[in-house]
């Protein structure tokens, strides 16, 4: 070694590196590795990666980094960058709009009492009441009807609103249900705040007052200020009201808020007020993470096979949390740091596969997938290669916390090739696949983000390991992650991914059976067939798709129309459409108003029985 020149010494030691660098990635997924990605993103130094929020940004520059690292070029390009030799992290990041949260604005006023000054009441907002965030921003003036819990359910003969009671005036609704603390009560599904305000809105209500349950109104869940993604405004002012407000207003009409309680029958009340909301929605970017690998076939690398994870989690909780209180990060090491760090480890092995896949593999990392499947969402409609060029998208959600040697694959109906390809013969629900016990699904839609992709005509595979109890909770921790099964089954994973590249001809896409019918029950009697699309609307509601043979395909309704109306009801979001479906009987005809392409159109459709 003495007598070679020094460059010589440093080119074996780079050849010695680099052989047992692309070693190290031909002997499959590491754990080690995995731990390292998964402890970082679950860590508390993220704060739960909700979707907007710097630790959800820290998250998507971490993986961005790790592509960068392993020379995946990205999707933007800045002039410049390749003469400095280096590709800034910010050019794997696609963008899109998300409303962070909101905050109160400067004109919010609530005036108890009428025309003359010595007898008016100021409230102060923040104090005494707070706007919901999904309130609509207005000023109104008008009397007030007490109407119970504020619900209107027709298969339960219950109407709050019976008699015009609140039409042209403003609602005073209870929290909660005739229930009582029963969660599995008959009026369970009317006890969200949301509901009491469709049913306000539907009857006429030009604002609607929810009195708070505790006496410390701002431990109240409704205080916190939050926004939901999946739809827009409640179309009317919304408020929350402290108990002692609320008593002080019933107390003019001679009334009292146990009394109503005790009772709680509507009543029209002598009480008049003057309200304003103001609502301050903090609008972002939100990032998808999209890095691509070029294929080396010169025909075949036109066309893309994607593989995809979701990065986002649930912050410190709120929407979406089953933990008892909000508060405490919810790590989100399953869900899903677990499909990231996989993403991450599957770039590794083929970034180092010699020869280069055939194929342009897109590796993507999504955001707002907790939040509706926003980021998978964007970028089927912006995406980073022609969709009509992508053979396949393959999926990883929760596939951390395998038990049992237990794995499910979903979307092996959406090409006739999918059970050849992943070795498991042609059985319908079950299969052993090496020391997998595999359970199959045939539905491409479900809540994650190939449903984006199936939506598009896309053959989709979804893996994961099954829920547990630390979902959408704070326990869901780094230290709970098997990542000796993990590795393993992304080793699996790979091997399916080389063998949809490997092919002659591109998997064939198919309609996949249904599963919506078997086992995950939405609480509703009846069942369309539609496929709602859950960003931020309020013009209608946007279907991805409609599934085959479905009341709704029979009707004639298609992905990409819109539905404004179902009978008499307006339908502005997702929330009024949900709110129409559960007033549906099944077997009884209905008109629904839908736009298609600009074009206003009338389809009839009658319900199916959900089994």
């Amino acid at each position: 070694m003495r007598n070679k020149p020094l460059s010589t010494v440093f080119l074996l030691l780079l050849v010695s590196l680099t052989a047992n660098a692309q070693q190290s990635a031909a002997d499959g997924p590491s754990a080690t590795r995995l731990q390292q990605h998964i402890s970082y993103l679950a860590s508390d130094a993220l704060n739960g990666r909700r979707t907007g929020t710097q630790g959800a940004n820290d998250a998507a520059h971490y993986v961005a980094g790790e592509f960068a690292r392993l020379g995946l070029q990205p999707t933007i390009h800045r002039a410049g960058a390749s003469q400095r030799g280096s590709i800034a992290m910010s050019q794997y990041l696609q963008p899109f709009p998300y409303v962070a949260g909101v905050e109160l604005g400067q004109k919010n006023a609530l005036v108890l009492g009428g025309k003359r000054d010595d007898l008016k009441i100021t409230l102060k907002a923040g104090e005494d009441w707070m706007p919901l965030g999904f309130s609509t921003n207005a000023t109104i003036e008008g009397a007030v009807s007490f109407v119970g819990f504020g619900i209107t359910a027709s298969e339960l003969k219950h109407d709050d609103y019976a008699d015009g009671m609140a039409k042209g005036r403003i609602a005073l609704a209870l929290q909660g249900t005739p229930d009582g603390e029963n969660p599995h009560g008959q009026f369970a599904r009317f006890e969200g705040v949301r509901w009491k305000a469709i049913a306000a809105k539907n009857a006429g209500a030009i604002a609607l007052i929810v009195i708070a349950k505790d006496e410390k109104f701002k431990d109240d869940r409704l205080y916190t200020l939050s926004y939901d993604n999946s739809a827009g405004d409640a179309g009317l002012p919304v408020i929350l009201m402290s108990r002692e407000s609320a008593n002080r207003m019933l107390g003019t009409s001679n009334a009292s808020l146990a009394e109503v309680e005790r009772a709680p029958g509507p009543k029209q009340l002598s009480e008049e007020l003057t309200l304003t909301t103001d609502i301050v929605r903090k609008e972002v970017q939100a990032y998808n993470v999209v890095a691509v690998l070029e294929g080396s076939d010169r025909l075949l690398k036109n066309e893309t096979i994607v593989i995809g994870a979701h990065y986002d989690h649930l912050g410190r909780g709120g929407e979406g949390s089953l933990a008892p209180r909000s508060g405490e990060v919810h790590h989100g090491a399953d869900d899903n740091a677990s499909g990231t760090a996989g993403v991450i480890e599957l770039a590794r092995l083929f970034t180092a596969q010699k020869p280069r896949p055939k194929r342009t593999i897109v590796f993507i990392c999504f955001s707002g997938e907790e939040e509706g499947l926003l980021g998978s969402n964007y970028y089927v409609n912006h995406p980073a290669r022609p969709l009509a060029n992508t053979v396949a998208m393959i999926n990883m959600d929760m596939i951390g916390r395998m038990k049992d040697n237990k794995l499910i694959i979903g979307g092996v109906g959406t090409s006739k090739e999918w059970r050849q390809l992943l070795g498991v013969g042609d059985s319908a629900s079950a299969a052993t696949s090496g020391t997998f016990s595999i359970t199959l699904q045939e539905d491409g839609y479900g809540p994650s983000d190939h449903s984006s992709f199936y939506a598009k005509q896309i053959p989709v595979l979804f893996f994961w390991t099954g829920t547990h109890n630390d979902y959408h909770k704070p326990s869901d921790t780094f230290d709970k992650i098997n990542y000796n099964d993990e590795a393993r089954i992304l080793s699996f994973v790979s091997n399916v991914v080389r063998s949809v590249d490997n092919a002659d001809k591109r998997v064939t896409y198919t309609v996949a059976k249904s599963d919506s019918q078997q086992g995950r029950s939405t609480g509703f009697r009846v069942y369309l067939g539609t496929i709602p699309n859950y960003s931020d609307s309020n013009d209608g509601l946007l279907l991805d798709g409609v599934r085959d043979d479905s009341p709704a395909a029979k009707a004639g309704i298609k992905a990409g129309d819109k539905i404004v109306k179902i009978g008499a009801r307006e339908i502005k979001n997702v929330y009024d459409y949900t709110y129409a479906l559960g007033e549906m009987k099944a077997g009884e005809e209905y008109v629904v108003e839908l736009v298609r392409g600009g074009e206003k159109l009338t389809v009839k459709i009658k319900p199916e029985a959900r089994k």
